[in-house]
């Protein structure tokens, strides 16, 4: 039940659920079950043979869960949706989905650095190469770009450098190649939709904005709907012809009488159900319950980040302050071009005093933590050259825009008064 709701205030709250079909409880439960009772032989087969959709187990499916990902796929303006385990594990099976051994992917270099990792090291080892190139030029996609390249991977708003990613542009080129745009919009939901803007499938890390409440890792991937897969056989034969994994189905083929969701679909009941990174019900309640306040805490977040930027900005003991409002050029008619109701919650800066000064104005924060997190309603403070990009070479983390002085910042919706005089004291011992 998605709902006629266009905006996203209702449809946080109303999409995918209206009211328990056995109790008539208006809140979402949470069906903490593995299994569901099949009616019958003939029942029990043809949920295995994807005649008919339905629970099956909850490694990969679960009532709560459908619920959440009706309610994002709803958000993002997709088709379907499938919740996992992490946001790492989102970027994983996404990608992994229609990749094989000797297979290709090219990669905005401007990364979370978790993610760096991923594509880096992990994937190598797969046998998938993550190609690397400056989203500066649209044209470095293209450029980087084989017959055996299966899509191009970016962040909307890229932690930490903060540039919005030239969205429509990239896309427009990738479909004129038959390769598909995927979009982690982590850090811009409500303020972005990469689906709008030409991207095929877009996923976050559920444990950050959409939860906002610091308790629950997760993840989800949104499928668009709108990228023709049967379009391009050569380049995506996982879609287009016979998968071994599951007796033989013809993705494209098979999921035509239940709409375009081949893509999602085949993630779900091979992927799912083959690496086994399930969300517990008990966290898919749990980013329900975030979503629900997810359109007012985006605007707080934007505006308090923007009051924190306006006050460092006039900080001497700051040489640089990250924020799209401080950008100037093509990055500032980007973000005002994507980005809807406001800049979102990051900020970073640098320090005159480099690393060392990063570390002393760590340590003197009272109400900021420090944790290896963004999007919590709370406000969180953290030296990534230390700490999450750490593992990157000096050369990568300043490809990733992490420099020895740089803080990042993710600005939560306590009083503003509060978080600027935090920020005052510790900024007098950096």
């Amino acid at each position: 039940m998605a709902g006629p709701w266009k905006n996203p205030e209702t449809i946080v709250l109303h999409a995918g659920h209206r009211r328990d079909s056995a109790t008539n409880a208006v809140a979402v439960p949470i069906y903490q079950t593995t299994s569901y009772q099949f009616d019958d032989t003939e029942h029990a087969s043809r949920l295995f043979a994807l005649q008919e959709l339905g629970n099956i187990y909850t490694r990969i499916m679960n009532p709560t869960t459908a619920v959440l990902e009706a309610r994002v796929a709803a958000l993002e303006g997709g088709v379907a949706a499938l919740a996992v385990s992490s946001g790492q594990a989102a970027e994983f099976v996404a990608i992994q989905n229609i990749t094989h051994v000797g297979d290709n992917i090219v990669s905005s270099t401007d990364l979370y650095g978790g993610t760096w990792n991923l594509f880096a090291n992990t994937f190598k080892t797969m046998g998938i190469d993550v190609r690397f190139v400056d989203p500066a030029d649209p044209e470095a996609f293209v450029r980087a770009s084989d017959a055996r390249t299966r899509a191009w991977f970016a962040e909307t708003l890229p932690n930490p450098k903060l540039q919005v990613f030239p969205i429509a542009e990239v896309a427009a080129l990738g479909r004129a190649l038959g390769i598909p745009l995927i979009v982690d919009n982590t850090a811009a939901p409500i303020l972005a939709r990469p689906l709008d803007l030409g991207a095929a499938v877009v996923v976050h890390s559920t444990t950050k904005y959409i939860g906002g409440h610091g308790t629950s890792i997760g993840g989800i991937i949104v499928d668009g709907g709108t990228f023709d897969w049967a379009a391009y056989p050569d380049r995506f034969p996982s879609l287009t012809q016979p998968d071994p994994s599951y007796h033989g189905a013809v993705w494209t083929e098979a999921v035509k009488p239940l709409g375009p969701i081949a893509y999602i679909l085949k993630a779900r009941v091979t992927l799912l159900r083959d690496v086994g990174t399930a969300l517990s019900p008990f966290n898919a309640f749990q980013f329900i319950q975030g979503l629900e306040t997810l359109p007012l805490r985006i605007r707080a977040h934007s505006t308090n980040t923007q009051a924190v930027v306006d006050y460092l900005a006039k900080h001497p003991k700051v040489t640089r302050v990250i924020h799209p409002s401080q950008q100037s050029g093509e990055y500032r008619r980007r973000a005002d071009a994507v980005l809807k109701g406001g800049y979102g919650g990051l900020a970073g800066f640098e320090l005159a005093g480099g690393a060392d000064a990063g570390r002393r104005f760590i340590n003197a924060l009272e109400l900021f933590y420090h944790v290896a997190n963004i999007g919590d309603a709370r406000s969180l403070a953290i030296h990534p050259a230390s700490t999450t990009h750490s593992q990157l070479s000096p050369e990568d983390q300043l490809r990733t825009g992490v420099t020895g002085g740089y803080v990042r910042l993710s600005v939560g919706i306590e009083h503003i008064d509060d978080i600027l005089a935090d920020l005052d004291q510790a900024l007098t011992k950096a």
